[in-house]
């Protein structure tokens, strides 16, 4: 089993907020950049945020100012905290290390539908 497990996702009106969070190992958290990607309606995979061992974050363009990326080595999590959120940003949401997929692999994600 991939040790990246997704949840948090849900139907939200726009405007509303919600916090995603991948469970994984401390060890995967601590010397990985790991990062947020979304897969949109028309299956593009692209992405969302990221963070680096060093705790650096960035976000992508149309995520600024609206969403935070963060982890927490007490619970061995990445969490996206999402706020503000348009109907463009409903899509399937998927944690994993950066550049490249953890053991070229990609867990179930979890599902996020803005409704306007």
């Amino acid at each position: 089993q991939l040790p990246l497990v997704e949840s948090g996702g849900g139907l939200v009106q726009a405007g509303g907020s919600l916090r995603l969070s991948c469970a994984t190992t401390r060890n995967i958290l601590r010397v990985n950049t790991m990062a947020w990607y979304r897969k949109t309606p028309e299956n593009q995979r692209e992405l969302v945020a990221r963070i680096t061992s060093n705790g650096i974050t960035g976000i992508a363009e149309f995520a600024e100012g609206r969403f935070t990326i963060g982890r927490d080595f007490t619970e061995n999590t990445v969490y996206l905290q999402m706020n503000n959120l348009k109907p463009e940003d409903s899509a399937v949401y998927y944690c994993n290390t950066h550049p490249r997929a953890l053991y070229g692999s990609w867990g179930q994600g979890t599902q996020v539908t803005v409704s306007s």
